[in-house]
């Protein structure tokens, strides 16, 4: 048996007209498009799985390796990274290493983040992997994880390479997985900075930067054969979103492309904060050291809901369970209904443990339970 507890909420905003009109999508100029919901929820695509160049768009990926290896343990901010000829010879972008310089880690991502360095890229591929075929080997397993389908690797830094390619898509995904590491904001937004005692000047590549309204990154990238490519990041009022535009013809043209994105998301998409409209009421546990286990939403980064939309809350409780319960054994769900649709299920668990009765305690019970019928 279960109980049901069904309630209604309606969101309706003080907006305009036109932020209601999510079906209306947004015009794009450039080839290949995407805008994420940092869950990974689709919202927009133009020709999105369709492999193509990236571009240093690349260093997404390079750059999600490393912050997962120091969130590893495996590396530290402070440790010393050596550049190699191989670093060294890297052109494009780059901060011009010389072989056998050495910069921390902190300051090879600065370089990487803010001025897409070539060269730092590498160094730092090959001091994590050994080798930056190694490294690549491990950029491509990481993409197959992530469930990128159209993309291979084939160097670190995303110099133009035969079969070197991914896909809008695909990169909105790696976007979405390496901004759950927030630190890498903190060089993503910065406009400016240096590195070798103030004689070389980093500008960020991401000319956005600090002229869109939220923007918190993410990687740049261009090639004569990938056009203008942006990997952006953006979030206002606690909703985050990827926009991702490959091919464009011209940076200003890329850049428009990236604001009408974002900006469309933004008018007609809210983050829920997903809770219960009544109090979560103990689910009864049978057999049990206590007669009720005490219950919780588990722990959700929010919902993305169209803003204007009826949005209906329905909470399913357990009616009982035996003994023993665990913390965080599943007692129920709250499912989240947009205009009739399920858009998410978020489980209710148990907030505790609670062991079965042993004989001499069911005995004890049993005693006790008879005397007071007596």
């Amino acid at each position: 048996m279960v109980k049901k507890l069904v309630c209604v909420l309606l969101v309706l905003c003080a907006l305009p007209l036109w932020a209601f009109a999510a079906e209306e999508q947004v015009e794009i100029s450039s080839p290949s498009a995407v805008l994420m919901h940092s869950s990974g929820q689709v919202l927009y695509e133009k020709d999105a799985r369709t492999p193509r160049f990236i571009a240093s768009v690349t260093k997404v990926m390079t750059l999600l390796l490393v912050f997962e290896q120091i969130e590893s343990g495996a590396l530290s901010m402070a440790d010393r990274v050596t550049a190699s000829a191989h670093a060294a010879s890297m052109g494009g972008s780059q901060i011009w290493l010389e072989e056998g310089e050495s910069f921390t880690v902190e300051e090879m991502i600065k370089a990487v983040a803010i001025a897409s360095a070539n060269d730092c890229a590498v160094a730092l591929a090959e001091h994590i992997s050994g080798s930056e075929q190694a490294f690549v080997a491990r950029m491509n397993e990481r993409a197959r994880e992530l469930g990128m389908e159209n993309t291979t690797f084939k160097n670190a830094c995303g110099l133009d390479a035969e079969g070197h390619v991914s896909c809008a898509y695909d990169v909105a995904l790696m976007g979405a997985a390496l901004i759950r590491h927030q630190k890498i904001k903190e060089y993503s937004t910065t406009r400016q900075s240096s590195l070798r005692g103030g004689e070389m000047v980093l500008d960020n590549t991401n000319k956005m930067i600090g002229h869109f309204e939220g923007m918190t990154g993410l990687k740049t990238g261009y090639t004569q054969k990938a056009g203008y490519c942006l990997c952006a990041s953006a979030e206002r009022e606690g909703t985050e979103l990827i926009a991702v535009v490959l091919g464009g013809e011209t940076s200003s043209k890329r850049n428009a492309d990236i604001a009408a994105l974002l900006n469309w998301g933004f008018a007609n998409y809210r983050t829920l904060t997903p809770t219960p409209d009544m109090p979560l009421m103990p689910v009864r546990v049978v057999l049990g050291q206590s007669d009720a286990v005490p219950v919780e939403l588990e722990a959700s980064n929010g919902v993305l809901v169209q803003k204007g939309a009826k949005i209906t809350k329905t909470v399913t409780l357990q009616d009982s369970v035996k003994a023993p319960v665990g913390a965080g054994d599943r007692m129920g769900v709250l499912t989240l209904m947009q205009n009739g649709t399920v858009i998410a299920e978020i489980p209710i668990v148990a907030q505790c443990d609670v062991p079965r009765l042993g004989y001499g305690a069911l005995l004890s019970r049993i005693l006790r339970y008879c005397c007071m019928k007596g």
